[in-house]
């Protein structure tokens, strides 16, 4: 029996172990190909010792021959920033550590959103650290297939973000020098080839860059290189541009925030589907999901309901839909112990209470307010821009120098950096990105800890010409909890299928559930 038994287990785990071993071994070998490149680039220790870079030269457009002046910045953790001007084309994007922004002379300046923020964001880093901070920054190294580059062998490695941006580069097979990246740029391809290296400051330099991208083709000759040279931030900074009066951006968060009454109650009049997908990246360096969830959103008295309606595409079994219901009874029944509990106490003692405690008591139904979470950050560079057909307000923020938060939610946006767009008219939040540049520790580390470089992006579209709802939120981050386990959680979250009913209606239906036709779904 034991002999059967060690028969059977190594004839299931060696097919498993021959995948892994294989993995292990591809690893080795795109790290191996790494290792050799930072050497033959003058050693992994002097590019980490690189903290800004800066480089000047002349760019043509070899399509029309036309050349002008070149500059990019870098400056470490991941500031960066490149312009040129061909002719009177004026170009120019840079991410500032809380926002990517692209100009030009003929489309203007405009702040990034979607996939090109998120790729360009990863650029960015790159640019500043290349390979050298794989590991903090969780980089997925995979080896990719050879090619042929510009007539000489090359070997590719394959480098997946944490956000699932792919990077690929190309070395020379005989001399392991760097010949080619592909960084993607929203819906196109951002490839530079590289030759004609040289020595500065101990470290091989291409002075030679073609760039290609979309159908255009540039040639970038570069005159000269300087490392860490002290650089002014204004550099990365979002370009003023326009004199055009803006508002006090402190005065718009208080006109959003007294906006939100109104909101809550039109939110009441709507319901709409969520569906959540978890996703991982594995070991080839491919995103994968996981399991997805979908559920329908309604509103109650100022709560939000969630009732689950499918499980990875699956609609739930006739017993998980009687488990939703009693969940959803049970949400009915505290939400209207809470009102009727407020509704007996007097307006000044829970001021008190707010005062002694600190925080926003969620059971008082005391909200969190982005004029709240935004109480701890530096709000800078404030612009006019188009977002989805309407004028909005977009802003940076980050960390405000000297500010000692009181209360929780203070404590961890105090230490985020990122955007904010706001609709000029409606005094509603239209998107936000933020990111995560310090860890942030619960209960003093002892629970958990959430790592630095987390981060998180809702966009939300206007409907029925009233209400800005959303339609999509993506949300990357990890944590280590308990002082041991890691958990990374990689989450699509998209928004849709928007009605407005009749309020009083759905009430009642809430409140009755199961005798509802619809199981007291809207």
């Amino acid at each position: 029996m034991d002999y059967l038994m060690k028969r059977g287990l190594s004839v299931v785990l060696l097919p498993f172990l021959f995948f892994a071993l294989v993995d292990m071994a591809s690893a080795q070998s795109a790290g191996r190909i790494l290792k050799q490149s930072a050497k033959a680039l003058g050693g992994e220790k002097s590019l980490k010792r690189v903290n800004s870079w800066q480089i000047r030269g002349r760019i043509t457009n070899t399509g029309s021959g036309e050349s002008g002046a070149y500059r990019a910045s870098a400056m470490k953790p991941n500031l960066y920033a490149s312009e040129f001007d061909i002719r009177g084309l004026e170009v120019g994007f840079g991410f500032n550590g809380k926002s990517g922004w692209l100009r030009d002379s003929r489309d203007g300046l405009r702040t990034m959103t979607g996939d090109l923020s998120r790729h360009f964001q990863a650029e960015a880093s790159w640019r500043n650290h290349r390979w050298t901070n794989a590991g903090k920054e969780k980089l997925k190294v995979n080896i990719a297939e050879k090619a042929n580059i510009n007539g000489k062998a090359a070997n590719a490695v394959l480098l997946t973000t944490a956000r699932n941006v792919q990077i690929r580069i190309f070395f020379d097979a005989a001399t392991n020098l760097p010949l080619r990246e592909e960084i993607p740029s929203g819906p196109a391809l951002k490839i530079y080839d590289y030759s004609d290296y040289r020595p500065v400051n101990g470290i091989l330099e291409p002075h030679m860059i073609m760039l290609t991208s979309g159908d255009q083709q540039f040639e970038i000759k570069i005159e000269e290189i300087t490392h860490n040279p002290k650089l002014d931030p204004d550099i990365f900074e979002f370009p003023r541009l326009s004199n055009d009066p803006l508002p006090d951006i402190a005065e718009l968060l208080a006109q959003v925030k007294a906006n939100e009454d109104r909101i809550d109650q039109i939110l009441e009049q709507y319901t709409y589907t969520e569906s959540i997908t978890k996703r991982k990246i594995d070991s080839k360096g491919q995103i994968t999901e996981k399991e997805s969830e979908s559920y329908e959103l309604t509103f109650y008295k100022g709560n939000r309901i969630r009732r689950l309606v499918s499980k990875n595409g699956i609609q739930l079994s006739p017993g998980d839909e009687a488990g939703e219901t009693r969940k959803i009874e049970k949400r009915i029944r505290e939400i209207e112990k809470k009102e009727a509990e407020k509704e007996r106490k007097a307006r000044q003692e829970r001021d008190v209470a707010q005062q002694t405690t600190g925080n926003p008591d969620p059971e008082r139904g005391q909200r969190i307010s982005i004029a709240d979470v935004l109480r701890a950050s530096s709000l800078v560079n404030p612009r006019r821009e188009r977002f989805r057909g309407r004028d909005v307000i977009v802003f940076d923020f980050e960390p405000l120098p000297g500010y000692k938060p009181q209360k929780d939610y203070e404590k961890f946006f105090g230490k985020t950096a990122g955007a904010i767009w706001v609709d000029a008219s409606d005094k509603q939040v239209a998107r936000v990105e933020a990111r995560l540049i310090d860890s942030y520790k619960v209960a003093g580390g002892l629970l958990a800890s959430l790592r630095e470089g987390a981060t998180f992006v809702l966009e939300q579209e206007r409907v029925n010409n009233e209400i800005w709802l959303p339609t999509r939120a993506d949300i990357n981050l990890s944590v280590k909890v308990l002082l041991i386990k890691g958990i990374s959680v990689n989450q699509s979250i998209t928004y849709g299928d928007y009605k407005r009913f009749n309020v009083d209606a759905e009430k009642e239906k809430l409140k009755n559930p199961i005798s509802g036709a619809d199981g007291g779904n809207p």
